[in-house]
């Protein structure tokens, strides 16, 4: 019993040994692609990305008892320059110079379109204190009456009452000021005009610890040594093969600890049958 309770804590002491002194393996690159800091801007796949953000988080946790884990990740950010259109239809309204205008297209071979201004009638009607706010309609057309200083009242034709619309021509090529920006017409057909126009626009890339993220159409794998330094490299089979060895180590270490538990109650066990009295 003594032999077979020593053999046991033997194995137990090895075991045990080998759990405590083996080096946990950890994701590292060695000559990565990309090594910068917040704030950094760094090339990758081809293009220029600004490192905006690594910040740390807690996850999990809550006060049930569970142990909080650190989660650190991060933010890439690239502006780039990209081409807008919008198509002004025939016959709809368009506000330009904070007015309200109305699109022309002639003909089905037309070259040019022709903003018209829509007048607020309305408007001009109710600063004027001689004429009434609303027109009148007879079986001849529609006028604006209107009160002189004698108290007379006369009925004007619309057309004479109301100034003429400005208007406004564009051909394809030519530009105009729209919204803030100088767009240029890019066509002109029966159905309207498209015009078209440059924006710079900025795009968001979330990077998490060991994640694979494509850029400028090249698949890097990220690393966070710590909350200031982000690493990326596009050896992904290298990589792989280190979380292959992490979780070789993760196995034999779960069945090393095994062995020593096991190990350690078999000589509890052994040592407790020794001391049962014999029924003989």
């Amino acid at each position: 019993m003594a032999v077979f309770v020593a053999l046991f804590l033997a194995v137990a002491g090895v075991a045990g040994a080998l759990t405590a002194t083996a080096d946990s393996p950890e994701i590292g690159f060695e000559n990565p692609e990309i090594d910068a800091s917040q704030g950094d801007t760094i090339d990758a796949g081809g293009q220029s990305y600004v490192v905006a953000d690594i910040s740390e988080t807690e996850e999990g946790g809550g006060g049930h008892g569970g142990s909080a884990t650190t989660v650190i990740t991060g933010t890439l950010e690239r502006e780039f320059t990209a081409e807008t259109s919008e198509t002004w239809a025939n016959g709809s309204t368009v506000s330009v110079d904070d007015r309200e205008w109305r699109v022309e297209v002639a003909g089905e071979n037309a070259t040019e379109f022709t903003l018209v201004e829509v007048l607020d009638r309305q408007a001009i009607l109710e600063a004027d204190d001689a004429a009434e706010n609303e027109t009148v309609t007879l079986d001849d057309g529609e006028y604006v009456a209107v009160t002189d200083d004698s108290g007379e009242r006369t009925l004007v034709p619309v057309e004479e009452y109301f100034p003429a619309p400005e208007r406004r021509s564009y051909a394809t090529g030519e530009t105009l000021e729209y919204d803030g920006q100088t767009v240029t017409v890019d066509g002109v057909s029966a159905d309207g005009a498209v015009l078209v126009w440059e924006t710079t626009e900025t795009q968001s890339v979330e990077v998490g610890q060991h994640s694979v993220v494509t850029l400028g159409g090249t698949d890097y794998v990220a690393h966070f040594e710590d909350t200031s330094t982000l690493q990326m490299s596009s050896d992904i089979e290298a990589y792989e093969a280190q979380v292959s060895e992490i979780d070789q180590y993760k196995q034999y270490n779960s069945g090393l600890s095994r062995v020593f538990i096991l190990a350690v109650l078999s000589s509890v066990m052994l040592t407790g049958m020794a001391f049962i009295p014999s029924r003989y």
